[in-house]
């Protein structure tokens, strides 16, 4: 347990009013220091150890990979509410650049657990697929609802917002770029 996470955490609780000494939140400070240590472990976290073991593809170098669908939780760094959503990512792979699919949830996973921006998050997983894979193309679609803009502020429930990044030659190659969008459901045939 980092105590002086929790010293500060009892402070910041103190200071806005909570009492502590309340039946069930004599440990309100440990368990808040926990789950943060959680939500950030994260960071420093390099996600290039993740990807193991690469293989061939049998289909053909020109076939389009896509996981969808991929879930994930984050917390906002401008007031540390969380944001989630899911994750879709698209690849044309480099002949040997294939990896597990579970590989993708996990590098997702890594990357959502350090404070975030919802646009750095969706540049982050395409850039980790392409340092890790060496992929031809790639893209990245977030989509999340942020707790800030519904618990705060405007009050906007339900609002989703969409991001997306794309490398390589979806960027330089719009039948491909559209087959991929195509691939992740956004952009019907």
């Amino acid at each position: 347990m980092n105590d002086k996470a929790v010293a500060a955490m009892t402070e910041f609780l103190t200071a806005l009013g909570l009492d502590l000494q309340k039946e069930g939140m004599e440990r309100t400070p440990e368990r808040v220091t926990q789950m943060y240590a959680l939500l950030f472990s994260g960071r420093g976290k390099d996600t290039g150890k993740i990807w193991g073991e690469t293989f061939g593809v049998a289909t053909g170098a020109d076939s389009i990979i896509a996981v969808r669908h991929i879930p994930f939780y984050s917390m906002c760094e401008h007031h540390l509410v969380p944001f989630f959503g899911e994750v879709n990512i698209a690849y044309l792979p480099s002949p040997g650049g294939v990896a597990g699919f579970s590989k993708f949830s996990q590098v997702v996973e890594t990357i959502a657990r350090r404070p975030q921006l919802q646009e750095r998050l969706t540049e982050e997983i395409a850039a980790a697929v392409t340092e890790g894979l060496n992929p031809l193309g790639v893209l990245t679609v977030v989509e999340a609802q942020q707790l800030c803009m519904t618990m705060r502020g405007d009050l906007a429930h339900g609002t989703r917002t969409v991001t997306s990044a794309v490398k390589g030659r979806f960027q330089t190659e719009p039948d491909l770029r559209r087959e991929a969008w195509q691939l992740l459901g956004v952009v019907k045939p």
